[in-house]
C-alpha cells in the first residue's frame, strides 16, 4: 500500500512534507515534517494557530489570508496536479488541509 504525501513548496523551496494520516469529512489530516524553508513561513502558521486559540476570528482569518498570499503549493507525491487553492493549518508535527 502506497502512503499518500504532499510536498509543501514555495517556488522551488521545500517548506515541508505532509503525510496522510486520515480524512475527516472536509479536512485531510497529515503528519508534518518541516523542510529547509520552513522557518521562512513558520510565523504565518503560528499567528493563525494563536489567533484560533484566542478565539480571535478576525485575526485568524487575516492570518489565513497571509498564508494563502504566501504563494504556497501542495505537490502530490503521486504525480497529480499541484494544488494552489487550499486552506492549510500546521501545528507542530501535525497539519491539515482542505482543498
Amino acid at each position: 500500500m502506497t502512503v499518500r504525501s504532499w510536498q509543501l513548496k514555495r517556488g522551488d523551496a521545500l517548506i515541508g512534507t505532509l503525510t496522510l494520516e486520515g480524512v475527516d469529512v472536509f479536512w485531510t489530516d497529515c503528519r508534518f515534517r518541516p523542510g529547509p524553508a520552513w522557518e521562512v513561513v513558520r510565523p504565518l502558521f503560528e499567528a493563525s494557530e494563536d489567533a484560533w486559540e484566542c478565539d480571535d476570528e478576525d485575526a485568524a482569518l487575516a492570518a489565513e489570508e497571509a498564508i494563502y498570499d504566501a504563494g504556497l503549493v501542495l505537490v502530490p507525491g503521486d504525480g497529480e496536479d499541484p494544488m494552489t487553492d487550499f486552506l492549510l493549518r500546521v501545528s507542530g508535527e501535525t497539519a491539515r488541509f482542505r482543498a
